[in-house]
């Protein structure tokens, strides 16, 4: 493991771009290779208990609300697949309505650290992606289990609900990276595509307190729909808010414990 230390740093410290997290968690994916077979048996019995607890969910309110969005978004060649339904729709809204529908019922995967987190999560984006590129199963999985290492790493690393911040910032940053992992891209596209991805998915957990709405189920999904998106845009030569985790007015500093925000993340 790689003890990685990430603090706030003024814009005049110039932090070359090798040493943010974001750069980091990008070179993780980039360089997962094929899973042992262990690991591929687990990524296995995820996507598996994916699909269980969303067909489970498929006649609930807020996934019938989802697959209808989505629904309206069908594509005539490649796409992806809604669970169940037999039109292709655009992967990014192929991955909000089964994103939603993994999420429904809260009765997959959970990993418990220094915050909460559902790394499972990840699948319907990367599924998504996956079926739309014309990807192998082996991509796929390859592209969880790189997905998996970074939530859990993140997870493990910054506790995000004890500023009040919702867990779903870290699952959108490793979704990013099983994206950059399933379609091997560069490095340096990944990085683009995890700062625009924590910038746009980072918000309060007010979702999870006082009256719950059906935005706990969307709030995942939006996650891994935005990720795709950032890829889209990143693979297309964007660039994104940087460094998006040490910046002065950062992830860290302005969510998390201000300037004097210091944590380790332990990469694989």
């Amino acid at each position: 493991m790689i003890e990685h230390h990430v603090r706030v740093h003024p814009s005049a410290d110039r932090l070359p771009r090798e040493e943010q997290l974001a750069w980091k968690l990008a070179a993780v994916a980039t360089g997962t290779e094929a899973p042992a077979p262990d690991s591929s048996a687990m990524a296995v019995n995820r996507v598996i208990d994916n699909a269980s607890v969303a067909v489970a969910s498929l006649l609930r309110r807020p996934v019938a609300v989802a697959r209808a969005q989505a629904a309206a978004h069908r594509v005539p060649q490649r796409g992806a697949c809604v669970f169940g339904a037999p039109h292709r729709v655009s992967p990014e809204w192929a991955a909000w309505a089964n994103g939603t529908a993994v999420r429904e019922l809260d009765y997959h995967d959970t990993y418990l650290a220094a915050d909460y987190s559902h790394p499972g999560d990840n699948i319907p984006p990367l599924l998504a992606v996956a079926q739309h590129t014309g990807r192998t199963g082996a991509d796929l999985l390859r592209a969880v289990v790189a997905a998996y290492e970074i939530h859990v790493a993140l997870v493990k690393g910054i506790c995000l609900h004890e500023h009040r911040i919702d867990h779903v910032a870290h699952l959108g940053a490793a979704t990013a990276c099983g994206l950059g992992a399933l379609l091997r891209l560069p490095t340096e596209t990944v990085y683009q595509a995890v700062q625009q991805t924590v910038h746009t998915t980072t918000s309060t957990r007010q979702s999870r307190k006082g009256e719950i709405s059906s935005w706990k189920a969307y709030a995942p999904a939006f996650a891994g729909k935005a990720a795709i998106e950032a890829v889209d845009r990143a693979m297309r030569g964007e660039s994104s808010p940087s460094p998006v985790y040490e910046g002065e007015d950062g992830f860290l500093a302005r969510m998390l414990n201000g300037p004097e925000s210091d944590y380790t993340v332990w990469l694989p």
